[in-house]
């Protein structure tokens, strides 16, 4: 029969087991019949045992098509978005501005740039440097998602000093361009003259504006008179990009 100063010698022995346990901060629970017992060192790993011993095991294959179905549904939606918002593409091309306001009075110029707006979306031209008749040429790609919605202009004079000068703003309305785009335009001749728009109060053109058919594209020139300045106009050119599986 062993004394107590060998069960403590034998327990001093094995100091690695005590420190593990220790360690894990979590006492011993005790489950089964009497007499037999089960040590879980943490709470997790009981519960991963119901768990696991309630729901059955997906194979790779299971576990593959899961995948495959809910990238299958993503792109669903995202195609459900594009065919439920976007109608098409609005490429803008600034061509010029004309007797712009003057806004550095020593130098009897201005450093102007352009910002349109359309919806969320917004983009702007480079800045010219001492004009008031700047030539930009640029051409800017704005996302079309509701006809009710303007095309939004507003012209600044850049300042290195202080905040940037306004030079006037304007609102072009979308929907006779769209109203054409919706047509069926597949016998018409190019350069035909499909809806012509007379400046009055209600627009902000300063010429009769043209929407006609150019190679294959709906097309809108156009001279824009600057509103809450003293003077000013930009000449644009829309021109309607067609997406595949938008609305228009």
């Amino acid at each position: 029969m062993r004394s107590n100063s060998d069960i403590l010698v034998q327990q001093e022995n094995f100091p690695t087991k005590v420190k593990k346990t220790d360690q894990q901060n979590c006492p011993p629970i005790n489950v089964g019949s009497k007499g037999h017992s089960q040590l879980f060192t943490t709470p997790s790993l009981k519960d991963n045992h119901s768990i696991n011993s309630l729901s059955p095991k997906l194979s790779p294959k299971s576990l593959q098509s899961s995948r495959e179905e809910k990238e299958r549904r993503v792109t669903e939606r995202e195609r459900e978005m594009v065919e439920h918002q976007l109608l098409g593409l609005l490429k803008v091309k600034v061509v010029r501005g004309v007797n712009l306001a003057i806004r550095d009075m020593m130098k009897r110029s201005s450093d102007p740039y352009l910002i349109l707006k359309l919806g969320k979306h917004k983009v702007k031209t480079h800045v010219k440097r001492r004009t008031i008749n700047p030539e930009w040429n640029e051409e800017l790609t704005l996302s079309v998602e509701d006809p009710n919605v303007p095309l939004k202009l507003k012209l600044f004079d850049k300042d290195l000093l202080s905040l940037d000068d306004p030079m006037g703003h304007a609102e072009i309305d979308l929907k006779p361009l769209i109203e054409v785009v919706k047509q069926d335009l597949s016998n018409k001749i190019n350069g035909t003259i499909i809806k012509t728009i007379i400046p009055n109060r209600q627009n902000c053109f300063a010429e009769t504006s043209n929407i006609y058919w150019s190679e294959g594209n709906v097309v809108q020139d156009m001279v824009i008179h600057l509103k809450d300045v003293e003077r000013g106009d930009i000449e644009m050119r829309l021109t309607w990009g067609k997406v595949k599986g938008a609305k228009v």
